[in-house]
């Protein structure tokens, strides 16, 4: 996992990069979101999904019932036993989204330097000259001149399926465009972008509240993605709500940023969230294209400062219908992982495109030989000038347990923690080395029953670079009095072990508490 890590300022061999690249249990550091759909739903494809690196199945409920979801997660359930590969739920809102409603599923055409109107009557059907939507106050947002963008599923800037609208006069509560350039609307969902305009909708709707207190409490989702956050208020509402469901008051918020609102209001947004999702595709709507890049690189180097899991969508649109990526889409997989992503989610590919599991699995590789470049030791220098001086008590034992780890050439980093804040920690200083964390679930109390936690907290993880979480028996404490908790660090050496991480005669750093006490150690194996 860990071998001839070089930099790319050191001149790199052609033959290294000829050297095929060597399977591994752990596909890459980085981490795969999947979204399950259409074409993912199968316990035989989720199954292969999983074992190709997907580590997080998001379900998006912009489209579809809570019955298919449903069907599609008890699927999800049977092959995360069949495979024995931890997964987390993650719940994608649909929040404000404007959607152009098309009930009789027929194709649309639409002729460019023609007119189109744009209707929030929902009962007239879609034709080339109508289009109703689900928004009242369009002709109260927009003016003469403003750019309207439509796009089907997810924006893919093909402009055979998608289509530029320019607004040219209002009339009531209908909007009358020119079509800009001719295409063909094809399925039932196409979503409605108009750049740089706010839209009077709450962040967290009446549909996505429902939604969450039945489906999410039903299945302990783990991670809920807030689309269109704006303002860091939107968290503490949708926070707030969680808090009320006893069942997700663990559930972990991330910040989808998909306009200019919610890049204005970044900083405090992500004091905010546990976590950022960069929605590329509307933000490409919103933003210049040549601006986009500058705002990902510069949003990704703040999470990565606060140790806030950082996730990049849209990176191989192509593989919705080809095997292969194009060259540009493979490039930007690597310079996300290079600029410090934790995650890298897939869509429309895995959701309804033809080849899910080739895709995750070409993802993987992509992100395994960009990490091999990934200049660690400048980026551990940055991360800790950044924290200052003093450093936190627990800061400083993660920190300087990735710095032992380095200097002793260490093949893995043995956590164990019961929040996962620990974990979590060594993580953010992004070690060459996996960081197996042993999840010491805890005994809590409700007054009516007793219940152990620990499931929460290691299925999040499965969002963070270079973190792979292990569950341990909870008749094992987190802190140990004697001295050392044998029995679980055996545990996990054996899962490291299995996993083709640990090999006999390798060095494994240890990060544990002792009583009041935290400690990092070395270890030098054994055959």
């Amino acid at each position: 996992m860990n071998s001839n890590h070089l930099l790319l300022e050191e001149p790199i061999r052609m033959a290294s990069i000829l050297e095929p690249s060597k399977p591994s249990f752990f596909p890459a550091m980085t981490k795969i979101v999947g979204t399950l759909g259409p074409k993912s739903r199968s316990v035989e494809i989720i199954s292969d999904c999983l074992k190709a690196g997907m580590s997080v199945a998001r379900f998006d409920f912009s489209w579809g019932d809570i019955e298919f979801h449903q069907e599609t997660l008890e699927n999800l359930k049977t092959a995360v036993k069949s495979t024995r590969k931890l997964c987390a739920i993650m719940l994608d809102t649909g929040g404000p989204e404007l959607q152009v409603v098309n009930k009789t599923e027929h194709p649309i055409s639409l002729e460019a330097d023609t007119k189109v109107i744009l209707t929030p009557d929902q009962d007239k059907p879609a034709t080339s000259n109508l289009l109703p939507i689900n928004y009242h106050g369009l002709s109260k947002a927009v003016k003469k001149g403003d750019t309207i963008f439509i796009g089907q599923y997810l924006f893919t800037g093909n402009e055979t399926t998608s289509v530029w609208l320019e607004v040219d006069e209002v009339c009531s509560e209908d909007v009358v465009c020119l079509i800009k350039n001719s295409a063909t609307l094809s399925g039932t969902l196409y979503t409605l972008h108009v750049s740089q305009i706010r839209i009077d909708m709450p962040t967290l709707t009446d549909k996505d509240k429902e939604v969450i207190s039945t489906w999410g409490v039903r299945n302990n989702i783990d991670i809920l993605s807030l689309s269109y956050t704006r303002h860091a208020e939107d968290i503490r509402h949708a926070r707030c709500f969680l808090s009320k469901l006893v069942e997700l008051n663990q559930t972990q918020i991330f910040a989808k940023i998909e306009n200019i609102e919610g890049l204005t209001h970044f900083d405090e947004i992500l004091q905010e969230a546990d976590g950022i999702i960069f929605s590329r595709g509307n933000l490409g709507i919103d933003l210049p294209p040549e601006k986009v890049f500058l705002f990902q690189k510069a949003a990704l180097y703040k999470c990565n400062m606060m140790g806030k899991p950082a996730v990049v969508t849209r990176v191989v649109d192509s593989m919705t219908d080809n095997l292969r990526p194009t060259r540009a889409e493979a490039t930007d997989v690597a310079n996300a992982v290079l600029d410090g992503s934790d995650a890298i989610l897939l869509g429309a590919e895995t959701l309804r495109g033809l080849y899910p599991v080739e895709t995750v699995s070409t993802v993987g590789k992509i992100c395994a030989e960009a990490e091999k470049v990934f200049n660690q030791d400048l980026y551990f220098k940055k991360t800790v000038k950044n924290v200052g001086e003093p450093m936190s008590h627990l800061e400083s034992i993660a920190s300087s347990a990735v710095r032992a780890a380095i200097k002793v050439k260490a093949s893995a980093i043995i956590c164990f923690t019961s929040s996962g804040r620990a974990a979590r920690l060594i993580a953010k200083y992004r070690p060459t080395m996996p960081v197996i964390s042993v999840v010491i679930p805890r005994l809590k109390t409700n007054q009516l029953r007793w219940t152990f936690s620990g499931a929460f907290e290691a299925r999040q993880s499965l969002i963070v670079r270079g973190l792979f979480p292990m569950l341990a028996d909870p008749r094992h404490p987190a802190e140990s009095k004697s001295g050392s908790n044998e029995s679980v660090l055996k545990v996990a050496l054996d899962h490291g072990k299995a996993s083709g991480v640990i090999k006999p005669h390798d060095r494994v750093v240890v990060c544990q508490k002792l009583g009041d006490a935290s400690v990092v150690k070395i270890l030098e194996l054994e055959d």
